[in-house]
């Protein structure tokens, strides 16, 4: 199995673990903030699926929006007097899905040091960043999980902003 072979695979891995969880919810708050990362993760699949075939270019990524999208359905949920709590979505589910987008950073970060094509280099590190938005929102579910109130209080929802 070649790089973008398994790099397809992780990726339609962590799509079919996104999707799952969502189907198991039935807050629409966190249903939908879960098909939106299976969706960057279909597209992830598809680059690297252009890749194994030569005929993806050298541009970059678009631009995900994926954190402002999520801070402001949580900014509605929280307006709305919705509760994130799920008794089918855990912490667990969370921290397992955290663990495959590091695991992820990590494949990419070390194939992009290994291959000399600058285009592909590119490439790995801007998908490599994403899966890190990922874990971050990942981590953010497991603090709100744990400790909600001081979570919702948090001034401004800092940490959901881009970096």
């Amino acid at each position: 199995m070649n790089v973008f072979e398994f790099a397809m695979q992780m990726e339609k891995d962590g799509e079919a673990y996104y999707r799952d969880m969502a189907n198991k919810t039935n807050n629409e708050g966190l249903k939908t903030i879960l098909n939106m990362i299976a969706d960057e993760e279909v597209k992830h699949y598809n680059i690297f699926k252009e890749m194994k075939e030569g005929t993806r270019g050298a541009e970059s990524l678009p631009h995900s929006d994926i954190m402002k999208n999520t801070k402001n359905i949580f900014q509605k949920m929280s307006e709305a007097g919705e509760k994130f709590d799920d008794d089918a979505v855990t912490k667990e589910h969370y921290a397992k899905a955290k663990e495959m987008e590091d695991e992820a950073v990590k494949f990419y970060t070390q194939k992009a040091e290994e291959t000399t094509a600058v285009h592909e280099k590119d490439l790995l590190l801007q998908i490599a960043d994403e899966e890190k938005r990922h874990s971050r929102l990942f981590q953010e579910f497991m603090d709100f999980v744990t400790t909600p109130e001081r979570w919702l209080e948090d001034a401004e929802w800092n940490h959901l902003d881009e970096y």
